[in-house]
């Protein structure tokens, strides 16, 4: 398949817009970015439409996908049973990162749900992905547009880099803002659930609804996929990453230059820059930026150069969404 790149950077053309929802209300699947990561979207009421997701980005049928829509009404007519707490949270994050898990009412592909009997809807907040939902005129069931495993695509060149040839278009927005997924959260209950950790905090969601706000601790054994992240492993680079405290750090390294491993560094702590590896690179001290830059960092590191990255741990350990992706992507904890 011929994958069409589409320039939306500067500016939004009408032509462009159309010609994507075009695309979409065909059949055809795309990618485009939102305010957390590239997605790839495909009209999630037609069923042959999001099976071409499952088999772009290899995704196993029994991981459940999240929905876009563009507006509150939108997200009502794909629900049902909703708790007072919802419309609070609405008004308090949406449009934005956060992605609620509610009764499904029928009206998506069964695909999309993997057999559960509920949903996951978000509103984004992106002038290209609203823009896209709009003139579709169509819900878009949208997981993340990398193949399955990897960390997600934060530049339209990651989603090149995976799915050039599977897709029908690629919408190029330029850099995503936020640079990790949404959270998402399990509305089903007498209080909110975070299934997924991410820019919306239990902290806001407590705030905001007057309710406790838990974090779910994923059970791999026995875990419910009501979302996307709690069965597969997630966020996985090309080579073995491997989260180390920074007191153990040097006699990793040693042990890895022993095995004649090519070696990467991944640190924020000033001391650590010392240490002689093959390749280095430091985290920001802002953890806005980290989040906005980690895909790309753990996409960076390749085969051809190097065997193993150690990455300092934790990181932000106030941060429940960089360790959750930290802590999915690695093969190793050593703490």
């Amino acid at each position: 398949m011929e994958t069409v790149i589409i320039d939306m950077k500067d500016e939004l053309k009408e032509q462009d817009i159309k010609r994507v929802a075009k695309l979409l209300r065909s059949g055809e699947i795309v990618a485009f970015p939102t305010e957390t990561v590239y997605g790839v979207g495909a009209d999630a009421t037609n069923e042959a439409a999001v099976q071409k997701i499952f088999q772009a980005k290899g995704r196993p049928g029994d991981n459940p996908l999240n929905v876009l829509v563009a507006s509150k009404e939108e997200l009502y007519e794909l629900v049902q049973d909703v708790p007072e707490y919802v419309e609070k949270m609405l008004d308090a994050f949406s449009p934005g990162p956060i992605t609620y898990v509610l009764k499904n009412k029928g009206r998506v592909a069964k695909t999309v749900t993997a057999g559960l009997p509920t949903l996951g809807v978000r509103i984004p907040d992106h002038p290209v992905a609203l823009s896209i939902i709009r003139e579709a005129k169509v819900p878009l069931a949208a997981p993340s547009a990398n193949r399955s495993g990897k960390p997600s695509p934060t530049k339209a060149e990651h989603v090149i880099e995976d799915l050039y040839g599977r897709i029908a278009a690629i919408v190029d927005g330029g850099a995503t803002n936020i640079g990790l997924e949404s959270t998402v959260v399990d509305c089903t209950g007498d209080h909110p659930v975070i299934l997924r950790p991410g820019a919306i905090t239990a902290e806001q969601i407590a705030d905001a609804t007057g309710l406790s706000c838990t974090v779910y601790e994923k059970k791999a054994a026995n875990a419910k996929t009501q979302a996307p992240a709690l069965k597969y492993k997630h966020y996985t680079p090309e080579v073995p990453l491997i989260l180390v405290n920074v007191e153990k750090m040097e006699m990793e390294i040693l042990k890895a230059k022993a095995e004649n491993k090519r070696i990467a560094l991944i640190y924020q702590t000033a001391e650590l820059a010392q240490l002689e590896v093959d390749e280095k690179l430091r985290l920001g001290d802002d953890e806005v930026e980290v989040a906005q830059q980690l895909y790309e960092i753990l996409r960076s590191f390749k085969n051809e150069k190097v065997d193993v990255v150690f990455c300092e741990y934790p990181i932000f350990e106030h941060n429940q969404a960089i360790i959750n992706r930290l802590t999915e992507a690695a093969a190793k904890i050593i703490e």
